[in-house]
């Protein structure tokens, strides 16, 4: 099942509302999450959960590698490791060293949807963690010299999660041919010619483009239920003041109909061949929306949501196996194109062609025998089973809502999806098996390994630091 934190969808900003009025839609009392806006349009986010004495404070910006454009493909990510070079009071790696003195630990991530940053510390410290993060956030700042070798990290990066990983290689051809106007065909780290060729002040337009108030969240999560006020006067304090400025306009960029399939053939040096099946489904855009996205999600569960699901006894178990591995998902919500997705890695003795087919084939299954109420029962206790065992997570409850608000999602949206998921009946699982399976809106891409070059030396670690990249 995806989760709402891959998920976003609703408008570009937040809606208009009078500065520090707190919205509490149905379901947030039961997780107590808070939200409020600050005079500027930035949003904040309050959840207090006081098992330990910690706290999380998440900044998330609304804005990844969707809103690249040609020739700058990885800027998203770049200025997420610029932000940690400095402000005009503190220098290049002084964040990071001021955290870590705190008690503290820190990181990024970028994925095509947003950006986010991050730090966990002891709750009496979180005032000046804010003071930190709003300082790089409104005046992030540094010197030509520090982009020229921070920008050689980020290519190393690519080189080691991208190019040197075959599958990694395929799955971004993959995005190439499947996606043709959305943002989602360029990769996230973007495309080595585009990293040779930035120059420091990309980097600075697009902070300066899209690091306004009203295009970010904070989330900050952990012991601080009995003074949510004084979070919030802290907020004002800190991030309140930057001035406010308006979120650029955004062009839909639709993604046209497919009308047929297309096949990626990919030749590089790997173990084991592998194939990787893309269909396209819909996207949801709302919690209350009916959809044939529920019931996809609850298809790719059955398919493999739990040890021992239908793909992994149909094809990697018994005398007959096609595979060595098997899996399936639904991505059902973004800011661009959703995917379903069937992939697998050949048995000894077998091919790609046979996986391939295999995988359809237990989709066909689906669409003609249909699924029983027992395996329905299963994923959804397992699903209820997760978001209960996610509670136990001060992070994973303030990474949740920050990417749920990048979303355009309420603050119980993933209560809200469960309960969704949760109503998916036997008969609407067969009947999306029947309807989104066909050729003409699939994309099929297919590692043909190549034997290892045995000159090929390992690359030595940088060293440097590197945020989570999706």
């Amino acid at each position: 099942m995806a989760s709402p934190a891959q998920a976003q969808t609703g408008p570009d900003t937040p809606k208009p509302t009078p500065a520090n009025v707190a919205h509490e839609p149905a379901g947030a009392a039961a997780n107590r999450a808070q939200q409020f806006t600050l005079a500027n349009g930035m949003t904040l986010i309050v959840q207090p959960d006081r098992r330990a004495p910690v706290a999380i404070q998440m900044l998330w910006v609304r804005a990844g590698s969707v809103e690249e454009v040609d020739g700058t493909t990885g800027v998203a990510h770049v200025l997420e490791h610029m932000m940690f070079k400095g402000t005009a009071t503190t220098k290049p790696g002084e964040f990071s060293r001021r955290v870590a003195a705190l008690g503290g630990r820190e990181n990024a991530f970028t994925t095509r949807d947003y950006t986010g940053y991050y730090q966990q510390i002891p709750v009496a410290r979180l005032e000046e963690v804010m003071k930190l993060e709003s300082d790089r956030f409104a005046h992030n700042q540094w010197p030509n010299d520090e982009f020229k070798r921070e920008i050689e990290v980020v290519k190393e990066e690519r080189r080691m999660r991208t190019e040197d990983q075959p599958r990694s290689l395929l799955i971004e051809q993959q995005n190439a041919a499947t996606f043709v106007a959305s943002p989602y065909r360029r990769p996230v780290v973007g495309w080595m010619s585009d990293l040779d060729a930035m120059q420091p002040d990309d980097v600075r337009d697009f902070h300066r483009r899209w690091y306004v108030p009203a295009n970010a969240a904070l989330v900050i999560a952990g012991d601080v239920d009995v003074d949510v006020a004084q979070v919030r006067r802290l907020a004002d304090k800190y991030y309140g003041v930057i001035p406010a400025r308006a979120v650029p306009t955004r062009k839909p960029r639709t993604e046209p109909e497919q009308r047929g399939i297309r096949r990626i053939e990919f030749k590089a040096p790997a173990e084991q061949a592998y194939v990787s099946l893309a269909f396209r489904m819909p996207q949801i855009k709302s919690v209350d929306e009916d959809s044939d996205a529920w019931a996809l999600v609850v298809l790719s569960a059955v398919l493999d949501g739990y040890a021992g699901a239908r793909l992994d006894r149909a094809l990697t178990q018994g005398p007959d196996r096609v595979a060595d591995s098997v899996g399936a998902y639904a991505g059902f919500v973004g800011r661009g194109p959703q995917l379903f997705g069937l992939d697998g890695v050949p048995a000894a003795g077998k091919t790609t062609e046979a996986v391939e087919a295999a995988l359809r084939a237990q989709v066909a299954r689906v669409a003609k025998e249909g699924v029983s109420p027992a395996e329905l029962a299963r994923v959804k206790t397992q699903w209820v089973a997760s978001q209960t065992y996610k509670l136990d997570s001060v992070m994973a409850q303030a990474r949740e809502l920050g990417a749920n608000w990048v979303q355009g999602l309420p603050l119980d949206a993933s209560e809200r999806i469960l309960a969704r998921l949760s109503a998916v009946t036997p008969e609407q699982v067969q009947a999306v098996a029947a309807r989104y399976f066909g050729d003409d809106q699939l994309t099929v891409a297919t590692l043909r390994p190549l034997p290892p070059d045995p000159n090929k030396k390992p690359r030595p670690a940088t060293g440097a630091r590197e945020g989570e990249l999706h």
